[in-house]
C-alpha cells in the first residue's frame, strides 16, 4: 500500500529516542520530510543521522522543551518554513513521574499537566492554521493503555492521558470539516527506556529481578512479547497518511492484545 507520505511535511515531538524515534523512522522510510523535536541537541543530531543512514531520508531537527510555549511555537514555524507547510503532527512526550496520590504536591500536578496536556494543546494550536490553509492534515496524539485500564502507581499519567482522549474526540468533530483527521494511540509494553524504568520500579516493589518482571509482563500479553517502536510507528504512519481517509476520533491501543477492556 502506498501511504502517500512521500515529501509530506511531518513534525514528530519527543523524537530523540523511544517511541518518538520509532515513529520518525517510519515516516522517513515512507519518504516524508520529518522534523524532530526534543530537548537534547546532541541526541537529536545523532538520531537524525541514524535515521538517515537507515532510511535514506535524513530528518531535520530542532531542540526545545515541550513545556515551553515559545519552543513549541518555534518548531512548528520552522517546520512550516523548511518544508512549505505541515501535513501531520505526532504529539508525544515522556511520561510524568510514577508515584501514588500522597507523593504529589501542586507543583507535581501542574508540571504533569504542562508536559502531557498543555504541550499537546499548544502544538495542535500552532499546527492547525497551516493544516487548515492547506485543506487538510493529520493529528495523532500519543497517550497510554491507561486510557482503557488504569495502571497502578502511574496516577499522573492515568489522569492526564485520559484527558487527551477527550481532546482527540472533540477535535475530530470540530476539525473534520477542515479535512483534518485526529486520533489518539495508546502504547502497551513497547520496548523503550520508559518501559525499562517501569519494569525496574515494579521489580523492586515485588522483590524480584528485572528479568523476572519482564518475563511476567510478557506472559500477560497474548502475543507474549513486548512491541518494538517500529510496530508502533507503522500504525501512526498509516493514521497520518492519505491512505487513511476515514478513521478519525478514535483511541487505538497498540498493545499486543494486553488490555482486556473493550
Amino acid at each position: 500500500m502506498d501511504l502517500g507520505l512521500k515529501d509530506k511535511s511531518v513534525l514528530v515531538m519527543a523524537s530523540s529516542g523511544g517511541i518518538g524515534r520509532g515513529v520518525a523512522t517510519e515516516f522517513a522510510r515512507e519518504g516524508a520530510n520529518v522534523m524532530l523535536f526534543a530537548r537534547s541537541a546532541d541526541k537529536l543530531a545523532a538520531t537524525a543521522a541514524a535515521i538517515g543512514e537507515e532510511t535514506g531520508k535524513t530528518p531535520l531537527w530542532t531542540a526545545g522543551d515541550m513545556k515551553n510555549a515559545k519552543d513549541v511555537s518555534a518548531v512548528v514555524q520552522k517546520t512550516a518554513s523548511e518544508f512549505g507547510g505541515i501535513w501531520a503532527l505526532f504529539n508525544n512526550t515522556g511520561g510524568p513521574p510514577p508515584g501514588q496520590f500522597e507523593s504529589f504536591d501542586d507543583e507535581a500536578w501542574q508540571s504533569a499537566f504542562e508536559l502531557t496536556t498543555l504541550g499537546y494543546v499548544r502544538a495542535i494550536r500552532a499546527c492547525f492554521p497551516h493544516m487548515k490553509n492547506a485543506g487538510g492534515g493529520r493529528i495523532v496524539s500519543n497517550t497510554s493503555v491507561s486510557t482503557k485500564e488504569a495502571i497502578d502507581g502511574l496516577l499522573l499519567s492515568n489522569v492526564f492521558r485520559s484527558g487527551l482522549v477527550g481532546l482527540g474526540k472533540t477535535l475530530a468533530r470540530e476539525l473534520g470539516p477542515d479535512g483534518i483527521l485526529v486520533n489518539t494511540v495508546g502504547p502497551g509494553r513497547i520496548d523503550t527506556d520508559r518501559i525499562e524504568q517501569l519494569d525496574t520500579i515494579w521489580a523492586g516493589q515485588k522483590g524480584i529481578s528485572v528479568e523476572e518482571q519482564r518475563k511476567d509482563s510478557q506472559a500477560s500479553i497474548p502475543l507474549r512479547s513486548y512491541g518494538e517502536p517500529a510496530d508502533f510507528g507503522r500504525v501512526v504512519a498509516f493514521l497520518s497518511s492519505t491512505a487513511n481517509a476515514y478513521v478519525t476520533g478514535q483511541n487505538i491501543l497498540i498493545d499486543g492484545g494486553m488490555v482486556p477492556a473493550y
